[in-house]
């Protein structure tokens, strides 16, 4: 996530040389060397004594963020900003480990951010200024969309929603085709007519200026074969009730993950 973003930003026309890159991993550190220009360091000791960063974005795994705030500490207090997409890390945990008068933004992003058509929800603590609320909107839009919420525990709902919703939209593709194969398709024209309608339909979605409903009754004929479909799909246990459990699963588990 944190390369995707990169790559948004140097589009946007962020200049390289404005960027450091901390990455302790010679493997993904040398991913990064293709992307001219950038300074890359094994580690936020390696940093200038004088470097005062605008921003400085968390984008790695819940497990190591602790040791990455240690190094961070001397930036708090300087003008700087904290922008987390780390998993799970609630705001008062980033206060703790870096201390007293950090300003710091908390954002979900998700994986469509890969190519630029992601959303980001985020949700500041008290010390962040209006100027640096709009550097990090501006950082998060570099891959698609961003909102803003003024309960970080709603960030747990936007988890299960957007954050994990890729994964809800993979699942139904694969259902679609291997009910197509059930149904006596061939396996390979069923997998290619689920993708390239759901790709097609995301686009259609994306584009239009009608509500999903309006649409979905565009493609619905009074006594046709998309009406009998929907109306298993429609029933009281049927789709809709299958994704509130799962909303509601995927919500409580980031609770707990953030507990």
């Amino acid at each position: 996530m944190g390369g995707a973003m990169l790559d948004g930003w140097l589009e946007r026309g962020v200049l390289p040389e404005r960027v450091t890159v901390i990455e302790p991993n010679p493997a993904a550190a040398e991913a990064f060397r293709c992307r001219a220009g950038l300074r890359i360091l094994p580690s936020g000791e390696a940093l200038d004594a004088a470097y005062r960063p605008a921003v400085v974005v968390f984008a790695v795994k819940p497990q190591e963020i602790a040791a990455v705030l240690e190094t961070c500490r001397r930036f708090v207090g300087e003008g700087t900003v904290f922008l987390s997409i780390v998993a799970g890390k609630r705001i008062r945990f980033f206060e703790e480990g870096l201390g007293a008068g950090a300003a710091i933004v908390r954002a979900m992003p998700n994986t469509p951010a890969a190519v630029r058509r992601g959303i980001s929800v985020a949700f500041a603590n008290a010390l962040v200024s209006e100027d640096q609320r709009a550097l990090c909107q501006r950082l998060l839009e570099a891959v698609g969309e961003s909102d803003w919420v003024g309960d970080e525990g709603l960030l747990d709902v936007v988890t299960a929603v957007s954050g994990s919703g890729p994964a809800y939209v993979f699942l139904f593709t694969e259902c679609l085709a291997r009910a197509g194969i059930k149904a006596g398709l061939p396996a390979s024209l069923a997998w290619r007519l689920a993708q390239v309608t759901v790709s097609g339909s995301g686009a259609l979605l994306h584009r239009s200026n009608e509500a999903p409903d309006v649409l979905r009754q565009h493609v619905t004929s009074p006594g046709g074969t998309t009406e009998a479909a929907l109306g298993e799909l429609l029933a009281g246990d049927g789709l809709q009730a299958l994704i509130d459990r799962a909303i509601a699963a995927a919500t409580a588990r980031s609770r707990q993950l953030g507990d």
